[in-house]
């Protein structure tokens, strides 16, 4: 991204499309390390999806 990549919203999508499949396998256990994680998941395919749009 620094450089301007030609790539950047398209590595931004699919970190998005990661965190996303992430948050969705986190939530389904009850540990609270894993509510954590999907949570953190969550915020960051938001703001990769930002990106991903600009």
């Amino acid at each position: 991204m620094v450089a301007d990549s030609s790539f950047a919203k398209q590595y931004c999508q699919l970190c998005a499309e990661v965190c996303e499949w992430c948050a969705s396998q986190c939530d389904e256990h009850k540990n609270k390390h894993c509510k954590l994680c999907a949570e953190s998941c969550r915020r960051c395919a938001e703001e990769c999806k930002k990106i991903a749009a600009a």
